[in-house]
């Protein structure tokens, strides 16, 4: 597999970054993690509008699918070729009324669903394309998933946004990357199901037996150096920042 960090931004895009996206690709196949501020621009640097193949939204906060909404002009309004077919898009419960609402003005109730084929997400196991996919629900104050990804004996396990969660540290169990938010500054933030900080992320890569840990959604407001510090203190693997445009081959 290949891991392409689009956008790793926290809450809202930095001068450096998009929010929340990352591109996951095995047998020609591409699956985007997320799509928030920002991302749909950026991600026209690792491949064409039309080359996805499927999307999985974490969870249905602005800068995690918000781009979903240029995303949909580009597929329903295409200038060349005619209207895009449905590409799969996996979501919690509600995705698509959620989308039609902030887009506040589509042709009609359904035209979302006319170039987005909807399937809604709950823990389990299930497949999209050549990945075996497992998702948990985590800690968050909305229905928010995270996702393990396996293709060819190997796993990548994304956190989307969440605070200390068992079921996250079960899922990431042994994976081989663990792409990890931690949003919050260790002795700063204290918010309970909300956001991990880099000791938590550190202490749970620790937990889960994470062969690498890299840490992503930090907010502009937040020294990234610090997490990494405190996620190195308790997470003896190899961890680093997630900046976009860099790619991981797992």
């Amino acid at each position: 597999m290949k891991l392409t960090v689009v956008g790793c931004s926290g809450s809202f895009p930095s001068a450096d970054s998009a929010c929340s996206s990352y591109l996951v690709e095995a047998d020609g196949f591409r699956l985007l993690l997320d799509m928030g501020n920002g991302a749909l621009g950026e991600l026209q640097r690792h491949c064409g509008l039309y080359d996805l193949d499927a999307i999985f939204l974490s969870h249905l906060h602005a800068d995690h699918c918000i781009d979903m909404l240029g995303y949909f002009v580009a597929r329903y309004y295409r200038h060349d070729g005619g209207r895009a077919d449905p590409i799969p898009v996996y979501g919690p419960e509600g995705t698509e009324q959620r989308l039609t609402t902030a887009y506040a003005d589509t042709p009609s109730a359904s035209s979302m669903s006319e170039v987005f084929d909807f399937h809604t997400v709950k823990p389990g196991t299930f497949e999209i394309g050549p990945f075996t996919v497992h998702t948990e629900r985590v800690r968050h104050p909305v229905e928010a998933y995270a996702i393990r990804v396996e293709h060819g004996g190997r796993s990548l396990t994304y956190s989307g946004d969440t605070g200390p969660s068992e079921a996250l540290e079960s899922l990431a169990r042994g994976t081989d990357l663990f792409l990890c938010e931690a949003a919050f500054t260790h002795g700063k933030e204290d918010i309970p199901d909300l956001h991990l900080n880099g000791r938590e992320a550190g202490e749970a890569a620790a937990r889960a037996g994470a062969r690498r840990l890299i840490l992503t959604h930090i907010p502009p407001w937040t020294d990234p150096q610090v997490n990494l510090a405190d996620a190195r203190a308790v997470y003896s693997g190899p961890v680093e920042l997630a900046s976009p445009r860099v790619s991981y081959e797992i």
